[in-house]
């Protein structure tokens, strides 16, 4: 049977794809691949989704796609990969990420064969990889996927604390229920998250569980995400190889300011506190109230700013100049996507930290 661990960890997953939907992130299905055999990249198997790479069909079990394209750029696909574990994740973890986006995008057939007439194009994909951490990553971990660009999007600062104890309750009710059933009636991963994809995602995929001592804690985690509709996870991209997980406890405050000024400056510091996790802010330069978003940077990063050697005040003014300069969010309303614009000047910000 599953660990409860790695349960936490594929229920964060699907919570995850729910809250990226307001970023534009759609999570794909063997149905979403019209090709036939052997043109086809997307298929189901026994445990779940699998992708189709140069040397390997690779397991899949939350790969999206996002409905905006960027100018001069492929269609993006991303891996999202969710650990709810104690000990930090480690180099073994990113780095088999990134041997799997790799193998998938050397996948490269430009054409693909017709039975009568000229070849016709294929539509590309760039593949990209996120993993989510409630514990943060280690520190060769950081390096290499800094270094390969993987995005590692840590989420153990506080803003989200009510989101790891939904899921943390989610995980430990369903695995409870899963011991108390006799070995033959203990359902599969996939039968799990598709069930919980039909609330969250409207996927209607088949098997699904049905125990009612498996359902209700997952209708329960579903409901629980739905009534709290202004917790939020948006992602921005910085000039910097990696992609920033903003949370807030009322998302919608900060979107109803961005579409009324969709490019504006904004106040950026690092917040004092005794966690030993720090937290960086984002506010509103012109309306501070309006709303407030929190994130935090890759530890390897921030302990270069936090280095109390000599110049570390410059450093921190550099990271906030160049890596954190400007910010781009992207918001889908129904079919339209809105993109924001989030920029720092220093010249008009306190020299010090918040």
């Amino acid at each position: 049977m599953i660990a409860e661990a790695v349960l936490r960890g594929y229920i964060l997953e699907e919570v995850l794809a729910w809250l990226l939907r307001s970023s534009g992130y759609e999570v794909l299905t063997a149905r979403d691949d019209q090709e036939k055999v052997p043109w086809k990249v997307l298929e189901e198997r026994n445990h779940g989704l699998v992708v189709r790479g140069r040397g390997a069909w690779h397991q899949a079990d939350t790969l999206g796609q996002f409905r905006y394209v960027p100018p001069f750029s492929l269609p993006v696909r991303l891996f999202v990969e969710g650990k709810f574990t104690h000990p930090k994740v480690g180099l073994s973890t990113v780095r088999n990420g990134h041997g799997v986006v790799h193998d998938v995008n050397e996948n490269v057939i430009t054409t693909v064969a017709t039975s009568s007439g000229p070849r016709r194009p294929r539509t590309r994909y760039r593949y990209s990889y996120a993993i989510f951490s409630t514990s943060g990553f280690t520190q060769d971990a950081q390096e290499f996927a800094l270094a390969h660009q993987l995005s590692l999007v840590d989420l153990s600062v506080p803003d989200f604390k009510k989101l790891r104890n939904l899921v943390r309750t989610a995980a430990k009710d369903v695995h409870a229920a899963m011991k108390a059933l006799p070995a033959a009636d203990i359902p599969a991963t996939n039968e799990i998250r598709n069930y919980l994809r039909r609330p969250l995602l409207d996927l209607w995929e088949e098997p699904v569980v049905s125990h009612p001592s498996l359902t209700i804690p997952l209708d329960v985690l579903a409901e629980s995400l739905q009534s709290r509709s202004t917790l939020g996870l948006i992602l921005a991209f910085p000039a910097a190889p990696f992609v920033l997980g903003l949370a807030s406890d009322d998302l919608y405050a900060f979107v109803n300011y961005a579409l009324e000024h969709p490019t504006h400056l904004v106040r950026l510091r690092r917040l004092r506190q005794s966690a030993p996790h720090h937290v960086w802010e984002i506010r509103a330069l012109d309306a501070p109230d309006a709303y407030r978003l929190t994130f935090g940077l890759p530890q390897q990063v921030e302990a270069w700013i936090l280095d109390q050697n000599a110049g570390a005040p410059s450093r921190t003014r550099w990271v906030k100049e160049s890596i954190l300069s400007a910010m781009t969010l992207y918001w889908m309303n129904g079919d339209h996507a809105h993109t924001f614009q989030l920029r720092y000047e220093a010249s008009q910000f306190l020299e010090g930290l918040g």
